[in-house]
């Protein structure tokens, strides 16, 4: 059985470019998330309360880090 290396050399190169794309949806995903959420919640600076140190506002934002990973992982 003879090993055909453009076959694997060409997988290889879909796996990195699948890998690019998500890295990049990823990216945009979460800064378009992190943005909106920004914009809905106006009552409350998020970014000066995870300074002070509150738990619960960091929380929220892991979360929605991870749902929008997850959603993105789905997607690509």
């Amino acid at each position: 059985m003879e090993l055909d290396w453009g076959m694997i050399l060409n997988q290889y190169i879909r796996a990195i470019g699948w890998s690019i794309a998500a890295s990049v949806g990823f990216a945009f995903g979460i800064g378009i998330a992190l943005k909106v959420f920004d914009l809905l919640s106006t009552d409350i600076d998020e970014w000066e309360e995870i300074k002070k140190g509150n738990m619960g506002v960091s929380l929220i934002f892991i979360s929605l880090i991870v749902m929008v990973g997850l959603l993105v992982y789905k997607v690509i």
